[in-house]
């Protein structure tokens, strides 16, 4: 599979950013993984208190996500966060959970006012091909907490679990 490189450069509604405001997300499937690599302006949000690795809930802290769909409703969800911390989260049906709390191989470093990550995913966690994908950031606090996409979505409020404007790769 040849390496996907999605650029989070808008609002969840559609409104460009700053170029300083935008993140990357570029992946490709090698060996039996998915290598997933962020490369995102550093928020300086708190960090969540627990130690780096697995974390439910992760969204509500500063997070880089990808969506991964396929021609079903099936969908995999991975969040990293620049202080080490991840979630995995596989979907049958928007919204509807069917697996949580996988392991994987994620290493976050921060320096220069911007953080980047790489994780192993197992390709397992991952469903078939073809793809349909997204990407999104969420950094800041209270009524300063911003939510970008790569692909905007419509409604009142930002909702990522939209797969019909997710991108085909």
């Amino acid at each position: 599979m040849n390496r996907v490189v999605l650029e989070i450069a808008h609002t969840w509604d559609g409104q460009p950013v700053e170029i300083a405001e935008r993140a990357t997300v570029c992946f490709h499937a090698e060996n039996s993984h998915l290598v997933v690599k962020v490369d995102a302006p550093f928020h300086d949000d708190p960090a969540h208190s627990g130690p780096p690795g697995s974390l439910w809930k992760l969204w509500q802290w500063e997070v880089v996500e990808l969506f991964i769909a396929t021609t079903s409703e099936s969908y995999t969800e991975i969040e990293l966060g620049p202080y080490g911390h991840f979630l995995v989260l596989t979907f049958k049906g928007a919204r509807n959970i069917v697996s949580n709390g996988h392991r994987i191989q994620h290493r976050a470093e921060r320096h220069g006012g911007r953080w980047r990550g790489q994780a192993l995913v197992s390709l397992a966690l991952i469903p078939d091909r073809p793809w349909r994908v997204n990407a999104y950031a969420i950094h800041g606090r209270s009524t300063q907490r911003r939510y970008l996409a790569t692909e905007p979505v419509p409604g009142a409020q930002p909702d990522y679990h939209q797969l019909q404007y997710f991108r085909w790769v």
